[in-house]
């Protein structure tokens, strides 16, 4: 049941719905844009924000529903639940659809948290929005978001609010989108990151201008 849980989270996280939104409405790869990546943040200064909301909604939803699912079917096996949630961040990063070339798995990871404890999301939520008002650097919201989740779910377990095993789900899926931001960290050392607000000057693998919102 681990196994079918990590499948399922899987290719419920591999739905690329900022992909799809940028292939519908603008006919393009979204991947070709900006960073290169199919989350809210690339669609939203390549998309414009409407379009983007929709995409993170999805991206929340693809990370919840297979939690939710393996919570509902396997109540008392936390290790089930944190594969379920795990192999949604996986399946955003590396769609099977998309050849393995998907997003950083934010939305995604936010998503699945919350069906494990959405006190730790809230603990963590609090950290990325002060981040975000002060800085207004979504890169660095999303890692400082991501650290802090960690470090919730070791809180929330120690305070019996939570399993102990979701703290293996903050670590793992902390891990890896830390990992997928590496890129954006050479940017904030290099002080070219851009901030909310701009769109991206350049695209990932081509010269070709933005798309209009």
């Amino acid at each position: 049941m681990f196994e079918i849980a990590a499948i399922l989270g899987y290719l419920c996280g591999s739905i690329p719905f900022g992909w799809l939104m940028g292939r519908y409405t603008q006919h393009i790869d979204i991947r070709d844009y900006g960073s290169g990546k199919t989350g809210f943040t690339n669609t939203m200064r390549s998309l414009g924000l409407k379009r983007s909301l929709v995409v993170l909604a999805g991206d929340i939803l693809k990370g919840a529903v297979p939690v939710v699912v393996a919570r509902l079917a396997f109540e008392d096996e936390e290790a089930v639940h944190v594969a379920a949630g795990v192999g949604a961040v996986v399946g955003h990063v590396w769609p099977v659809w998309l050849r393995f070339r998907g997003g950083a798995g934010v939305a995604t990871g936010v998503g699945a948290a919350i069906a494990l404890s959405p006190l730790a999301v809230l603990a963590a939520a609090a950290v990325f929005l002060a981040v975000v008002a002060s800085l207004r650097i979504m890169s660095v919201a999303s890692l400082a978001g991501t650290a802090a989740l960690a470090a919730a779910f070791v809180l929330f377990a120690a305070l019996d609010l939570s399993a102990w095993a979701y703290i293996a789900y903050g670590l793992i899926a902390g891990a890896l989108i830390w990992w997928r931001h590496r890129s954006n960290i050479q940017r904030l050392l290099a002080g070219t990151e851009p901030r909310l607000g701009q769109r991206a000057a350049t695209t990932a693998t081509a010269d070709a201008p933005l798309p209009p919102a």
